[in-house]
């Protein structure tokens, strides 16, 4: 179908900012495999940025920048516009919080103090 997996964020730039939000992005997933994340293989799973205004893909190109050099590898990750947004079906929602793979829902009561949860 051509679509990618992704997480649309919403969030306040008073609060924090586009390219702090990038940093945590970068920090969480390996940006330098083609169509991969971990053991999942396909283009769905292609590293991606989709920008909502041109402001947002000038500071994506910025944030690559200066993140290439933390990589042994070059970064893969497409940024461009957002062209269609549709939420995953339910059985996909909270995925993590539901159990994900295993039946074991990751959350603060178990110690968990990460506020972002990646898998795989």
């Amino acid at each position: 179908t051509g679509h990618a997996e992704v997480v649309q964020v919403i969030y306040d730039p008073d609060q924090v900012s586009y390219d702090a939000l990038l940093d945590v992005f970068w920090g969480k997933h390996d940006p330098t495999t083609l169509n991969r994340q971990g053991g999942d293989v396909g283009t769905q799973y292609r590293s991606g940025i989709y920008t909502h205004t041109p402001e947002q893909a000038e500071i994506a190109a910025k944030s690559i920048e200066k993140w290439a050099a933390k990589f042994d590898k070059p970064i893969v990750t497409e940024v461009a516009e957002v062209s269609k947004y549709a939420a995953a079906e339910p059985y996909h929602q909270q995925y993590l919080a539901r159990g994900g793979r295993n039946g074991n829902p990751q959350d603060p009561s178990k110690g968990c103090t990460d506020p972002i949860r990646c898998y795989g």
